[in-house]
């Protein structure tokens, strides 16, 4: 017989390398295992068994249902079990497939051979309650294989494709499932509204094989991209003059079941909790779509767009949840969700103290004391033994971080915030300057202070910039002649420079 051949589904496909097999099939693993380690020694059995199992005949396997007649005295109860049945090993035989907990079929049963009217012996009796669930989200390793059976991408572009749709936050990985998203939902609906042609399976499809034949030299590119444009440019040409409200009308309709869910009381999901004359609509601001009431600027309640898990938002996310009072002052803490994301309130009104609640927390699960501990940042960890003054730890736009005289580390989780102790920070502090960074507003780090100005005031500090060393006193700024050591530059060098500097007129911040 010949050898089995195994070749890729999509055509002119890119393969990263042929299989990783033994060199002699011959050469099981008791005779090679000798000469290995342990783990050596399970490395070369997995790789030998998938060998061989590749150039086995198909395993048979047939997919069963069984009917269980149990009797007790009068009483009856009719079971039913699904799974299946191997007729005829085949690869099996050499290497049984474990099952990783990503495939869609996980749950598949396997049922011994079994013949009409047998009967079958009772080892245990459980009473399991089930409830019919929607079906399992993609994982990644699901995903590529749906991608597979419907032609779209290749192998050399699905890892790049799954990093896209995590990068851009389309999609979040939980439990190893790929949950949608309201970034993601929102993209996706504008897309089928008014790109419809351009997402649909079939057209993606036939583009990659059109690619490939490029590649294969079998088409011009010229042409492709041609006949592409020439389309796709009179679509944009028919959307682009929409008013902002147009598009969300059609938005609103869409993402409905995602942004307006049914509510426990049945009012209708659209009403504003705040106000109660007003009406829920999408509306689009500078950080992205949000949901807001149309009797703005008088009623001003926002939340965001799915603020729930899934990217779905919760009906319970349309009103100020009471976690509680502070001890200290009496305050009301209320967690709540604004146009920005979910947060934590302490008090009413222009004067009520807020935090922003930490991406990786559960919204919907803090309690009064996580509220208390974002509402008493930003933290005071201790003073730089170096400078003496303070360095605090807090929560901001680009995530946790900590802070001295100005000057920013990021830290690696927002629970480190609240238990970093002076000898982190410090370390962190000084890897990123010695990366030339941690100054937010351009600024760089200072390297040394020198000491006072004798007639201007303020400190003379030398700094590391974007086109070299210099030193700087206020808004002056000169720099060093070439080849100074910034290490070695004393106090009465650096006034100089700030002397000469400041007779120019030379007050341009760097």
């Amino acid at each position: 017989e010949k050898p089995r051949f195994y070749s890729t589904k999509a055509k002119n496909a890119q393969e990263a390398h042929e299989a990783i097999r033994p060199t002699d099939i011959s050469r099981g693993p008791k005779e090679v295992g000798k000469f290995l380690d342990d783990d050596q020694r399970k490395l070369y059995e997995l790789i030998w068994k998938r060998t061989l199992a590749s150039q086995m005949e198909s395993a048979e396997i047939e997919r069963t249902t069984v009917d269980i007649l149990a009797t007790r005295g009068s009483d009856q109860a009719r079971l039913r079990a699904n799974g299946s049945v191997i007729r005829f090993e085949g690869f099996l035989a050499a290497y049984e497939i474990v099952k990783t907990g990503e495939d869609d079929e996980e749950d598949e049963k396997r049922l011994p051979p079994l013949s009409g009217d047998e009967a079958v012996s009772r080892e245990k009796i459980e009473a399991k309650q089930h409830f019919t669930e929607p079906p399992p989200r993609y994982s990644e390793a699901s995903l590529i294989r749906k991608m597979e059976e419907l032609g779209i991408g290749r192998p050399s572009t699905y890892a790049s494709t799954l990093g896209t749709l995590q990068d851009r936050d389309y999609v979040k990985l939980d439990k190893r499932r790929l949950v949608p998203e309201s970034k993601g939902r929102l993209v996706t609906s504008f897309l089928e509204g008014f790109f419809n042609r351009y997402v649909e399976y079939d057209f993606t499809a036939d583009l990659e094989e059109k690619l490939d034949r490029i590649s294969a030299g079998e088409m011009e590119w010229k042409d492709v991209l041609r006949d592409f444009w020439k389309q796709f440019s009179a679509s944009v040409d028919e959307i682009k003059d929409l008013r902002v409200s147009q598009v969300l009308d059609i938005l609103n309709e869409d993402l409905a079941h995602v942004a307006f869910p049914d509510r426990e009381d049945g009012s209708s999901p659209r009403s504003c909790p705040s106000c109660g004359n007003g009406t829920l609509s999408l509306k689009v601001g500078k950080f992205g779509a949000f949901v807001g009431c149309s009797n703005y600027p008088e009623c001003n309640f926002t939340r965001q767009l799915g603020a729930g898990d899934n990217g779905e938002a919760d009906a319970a996310s349309d009103g100020p949840r009471v976690l509680g009072n502070d001890p200290a002052s009496g305050e009301e803490i209320t967690a709540r969700s604004g146009r920005f994301g979910p947060y934590v309130q302490a008090g009413d009104g222009k004067e009520a103290r807020r935090s922003s609640i930490p991406k990786g927390w559960n919204a919907a699960e803090i309690d009064l004391e996580g509220a208390l501990r974002l509402l008493s940042l930003p933290r005071e960890v201790g003073l730089h033994p170096e400078t003496g003054k303070m360095i605090t730890a807090g929560l901001g736009r680009y995530g946790p971080f900590v802070q001295h005289d100005g000057a920013y580390a990021n830290l690696e989780s927002a629970d480190e915030v609240f238990v970093v102790g002076i000898n982190r920070a410090v370390s962190a502090l000084a890897e990123k300057a010695s990366k030339g960074g941690g100054r937010r507003g351009g600024t760089p780090a200072a390297l040394k202070t020198l000491g006072d100005h004798p007639s201007l005031g303020g400190a003379i500090t030398v700094r590391d910039g974007r086109y070299g060393p210099y030193v700087n006193n206020g808004k002056i700024n000169a720099t060093l002649p070439k080849g100074t050591d910034p290490q070695s530059v004393t106090l009465e060098q650096a006034i100089a420079l700030i002397d000469a500097k400041a007779a120019t007129g030379g007050k341009k911040k760097r």
